[in-house]
């Protein structure tokens, strides 16, 4: 049975995708099955492994109808590492407007997922920055959120906003809950920063994992050459970052 898991927060820019994709693939390098599904119309989990937005078959199509197939693609990195990614494309906010007047809209995705829960050992789901439908269906189906969040003041609003989410969607899915909140492109140097380090890590406690990814130019290159960190030259600091995050990761889910 897999450990479903969404990276959410409705404020973009926060690492979202970043941490979908490296939590992802050190999960795979440690040999688990990981199947990865990009659950925003802007498609950017996709294209962080290679993949074209274009696709004809997406996850759009998928949500569009309960009969069609969840399309998986299996990449194998450089690095010999293995993950499956259910790719988005454009068509996905069309399709997200669509459901709106559609009985059981928040269920679709759950519905997909169950057929697979056999297949794999971890599905990460990548969500949009919103906390609209898109991102209700990828709680409904998860057993847990991982929340990637900026050490920025204006950041603690969204965390207390989506808590907000998390409990109205408690009704259609009792079991979940929040699996660790993980400070992203986080620079020490900054007063500001270290200050909010101290006041989430006081607000929330052991919910806020231990491992904080650093601002990483590195990082960000892997993604925009479509590769994961494992695959990328001069990212060994970045490697064993998100392999300490990993590891908090199994221990809690």
């Amino acid at each position: 049975m897999a450990s479903i898991i969404a990276i959410a927060n409705q404020k973009g820019g926060v690492g979202k995708t970043t941490t979908t994709a490296n939590l992802g693939t050190g999960l795979a390098r440690r040999g688990f099955r990981v199947l990865l599904v990009d659950l925003d119309p802007q498609a950017n989990l996709t294209a962080a492994f290679g993949l074209e937005r274009g696709l004809e078959e997406s996850i759009a199509t998928s949500l569009a109808s309960r009969k069609a197939s969840v399309p998986i693609l299996r990449i194998e990195d450089s690095a010999g590492i293995t993950v499956d990614v259910v790719p988005s494309s454009l068509d996905l906010a069309a399709v997200e407007s669509a459901l709106v007047n559609k009985l059981g809209r928040e269920m679709r995705l759950r519905e997909h997922l169950r057929r697979l829960d056999d297949q794999y050992d971890y599905m990460l789901i990548d969500t949009p920055p919103s906390l609209g439908l898109l991102t209700i269906n990828a709680m409904v189906a998860a057993d847990w959120v991982v929340v990637p969040t900026e050490a920025r003041f204006f950041s603690m609003q969204g965390l207390d906003m989506l808590k907000e989410s998390i409990n109205e969607v408690l009704y259609m899915n009792p079991k979940l809950r929040i699996l660790g909140i993980v400070l992203s492109k986080y620079d020490r140097r900054l007063r500001e920063e270290t200050t909010v380090n101290e006041f989430l890590r006081s607000t929330w406690g052991d919910r806020v994992f231990e491992t904080e990814v650093p601002t990483n130019s590195k990082i960000l290159e892997a993604s925009s050459a479509g590769v994961s960190i494992y695959a990328y030259k001069g990212t060994q600091k970045a490697m064993k970052i998100y392999e300490d995050l990993v590891e908090e990761v199994v221990a809690r889910a």
